[in-house]
């Protein structure tokens, strides 16, 4: 099987929600075969790059997600592909060579409160760890004050706020407002989140808007390398 070939059958197992050769997967036809843990660590032998891996993740989590809104997956079948991703990206981090310090700076992520998406910011995350930059990941649901005490204690370089509800875009606002209110100015703020937008951007004060994985680690480069 070559690299293609892996990373189709990969992004696949994801879709189908099938973990490892114990699990039936979505349908329940899939017991026995390579499910995603197994092919995760065939593509790895076989030399897959994980920036590679994390975008055929990426892609098969907004497949799932379209599976989801056209309601052909139920909240279940959802949550069964988020464990794949979310045990993969354990795996593939923990074969990242990354460094206790680096010269690229700190990067503060989180997932504001009243949300409780993280495969997202959990992507991201990894992404800056596998590119060298320091993360600090403050999780799911977190308050606004939380955020600000940790800018204080960890002293980023960037923060990443992510917000999937419309109704938690008002939080997202919130805390830039009040990271704004308390003078940080060399801070740069990037959000993201199916909801957000480049004009929800420039409307609460953040620096940078980012669609997907791809396009955060492209405009976080361009912004260190001015810097």
């Amino acid at each position: 099987m070559n690299k293609d070939e892996l990373l189709e059958k990969l992004e696949h197992s994801v879709v189908m929600g099938h973990l490892d050769a114990d699990d039936e997967g979505y349908d329940g036809s899939m017991e026995g075969t390579p499910g995603t843990l197994e092919l995760l660590e065939q593509a790895l032998e076989a030399g897959i790059e994980p920036q590679k891996l994390i975008e055929s993740f990426r892609v098969a989590m907004e497949k799932v997600g379209n599976l989801f809104a056209s309601e052909e997956y139920n909240l279940a079948d959802m949550l069964a592909s988020a464990e794949c991703v979310g045990e993969a990206m354990e795996i593939i981090e923990s074969k990242l060579q990354v460094g206790n310090s680096s010269n690229k700076g700190k990067f503060l992520i989180a997932t504001v409160e009243g949300d409780l998406h993280d495969i997202g910011k959990n992507i991201v995350a990894t992404m800056l760890k596998g590119a060298g930059y320091q993360v600090k990941d403050l999780g799911i649901n977190v308050p606004a004050q939380a955020i600000m005490q940790e800018i204080r204690e960890f002293k980023p370089d960037f923060v990443g706020l992510s917000a999937l509800l419309t109704s938690t875009m008002i939080e997202m606002e919130h805390v830039v407002r009040l990271i704004k209110e308390d003078s940080f100015p060399d801070l740069k703020l990037f959000i993201g989140g199916a909801p957000t937008s480049q004009a929800f951007a420039d409307k609460i004060g953040a620096d940078h808007y980012c669609r997907d994985v791809m396009d955060a680690m492209n405009k976080l480069e361009q912004v260190s390398n001015v810097s």
